[in-house]
């Protein structure tokens, strides 16, 4: 029987071997960054505020409430730019330009102020109503101003918390299903001609834009962490009082170990 000869493998071989990955990797390497560096993603830095005197009267958890309301507002006014973007024909019934009827919105949002369109309702009966197939006036605004209205209820009709503000985690966890079942009835009721209540999400052939998706999900998660932070911090007050109650009699001595 006849072996077959092995390839030898000397020095040289593995040197050239070595010489073509030592070439061509950094090649890779950076065709790879390339790729990275075009993905639609902002690649910045973190940032923290300026301090403020009124975060003296802050705890760790009325400032992660009040950041996160502020994130969550500035998600709701970014959703507002990309539905008017698609749906021109809208800031056309409350403003002479996109950016005016934006103002307008953002205004009544943040002072409180009553939508006209919306027969004055507020917070969940506004967004039924922005969400009704039959509703005549500007969507965009009335849903946009309705969602950041129920948010800002369910806050207890706060933007900004002290320490002398209290959040019921079950009205933030409500607010965010809320906006998971208004984002599904945008997505699946049709207006009385058949067509979208509002061209969100585009998801074709030829395009595939989800940015809509992502920045309402990113509110829902804000408002979930929330809460959850929120049960977790009372809850944890409560342990925490318990424990003094059952360590009191003992504080009265140093410990040695």
């Amino acid at each position: 029987m006849t072996s077959v000869p092995a390839v030898p493998h000397t020095a040289a071989s593995l040197s050239v071997c070595r010489m073509l990955l030592v070439s061509v990797l950094p090649g890779l390497l950076a065709l790879g960054l390339v790729a990275c560096s075009n993905a639609p993603t902002n690649h910045g830095e973190v940032e923290g505020e300026s301090f403020h005197s009124r975060e003296l009267l802050q705890s760790d958890s009325n400032r992660m409430a009040t950041l996160s309301m502020k994130q969550n507002l500035e998600s709701l006014f970014v959703i507002m730019d990309k539905l008017y973007r698609r749906n021109p024909s809208e800031w056309k019934k409350t403003a002479t330009s996109r950016e005016a009827a934006m103002t307008y919105v953002r205004i009544a949002i943040m002072e409180r102020q009553p939508w006209h369109e919306l027969q004055d309702k507020r917070d969940v009966a506004a967004l039924s109503l922005a969400l009704q197939p039959e509703f005549k006036g500007d969507r965009v605004a009335a849903f946009i101003y309705a969602a950041g209205d129920m948010m800002i209820t369910s806050h207890g009709g706060r933007t900004s918390f002290t320490l002398i503000d209290g959040l019921d985690p079950q009205h933030v966890f409500n607010a965010a299903r809320n906006l998971e079942i208004a984002n599904w009835i945008l997505n699946s009721r049709k207006a009385p001609a058949g067509q979208p209540l509002l061209l969100s999400n585009q998801m074709s052939e030829d395009a595939r834009n989800l940015s809509f998706e992502r920045e309402m999900g990113k509110i829902v998660g804000r408002l979930d962490l929330i809460a959850d932070y929120t049960t977790e911090r009372y809850r944890r007050s409560v342990i925490g009082y318990a424990q003094g109650l059952v360590a009191g009699p003992f504080m009265q001595f140093l410990p040695v170990r």
